[in-house]
């Protein structure tokens, strides 16, 4: 008799800047999760790592910079993945970071995480979100005011 599956744990971020969350466009690789899809930066947990130190790790991976304080937004848990969420300041230009794991990057609108997807000029497509990362930043949205980060 096979054991079940142990959720696989993430740790992903929320950056904002000027009404705008920074979102990476998935490689368009069929093998991955999410491919081609708008998604927040982050990864997998390495064994015995913390989500605070993973989600400073994907993102210098990932973009080269990580925010000087990055707070708890919330834990999301299916039976496949347990996402730890992390909000922060994008403290630097959009131009300014270098993706170093995906399609495209950019800063995408409240209506563009609303309407589900954004145009990509890498891509030359309009893309869609990935539906987890799409219900999180919804909820974040609207948790702004109380979380003190409207339109920083």
């Amino acid at each position: 008799m096979t054991q079940p599956q142990q959720p696989v744990s993430v740790a992903i971020a929320i950056l904002y800047r000027q009404g705008g969350f920074l979102m990476q466009l998935r490689d368009n690789i069929p093998t991955i999760v999410y491919p081609g899809y708008w998604c927040l930066f982050g990864g997998h947990l390495e064994p015995e790592e913390t989500p605070e130190i993973a989600v400073q790790r994907e993102l210098q991976e990932e973009i080269g910079y990580c925010p000087p304080v990055l707070s708890k937004f919330g834990c999301y848990s299916t039976p496949q993945v347990i996402r730890h969420v992390y909000y922060g300041s994008l403290g630097v230009e959009v131009r300014q970071l270098v993706l170093g794991e995906g399609w495209d990057l950019g800063l995408l609108t409240p209506e563009d995480i609303r309407r589900g997807d954004r145009f990509s000029q890498k891509a030359g497509d309009i893309r869609p979100l990935g539906t987890p990362h799409q219900q999180i930043l919804l909820e974040f949205i609207d948790r702004q005011t109380s979380l003190g980060v409207a339109n920083s």
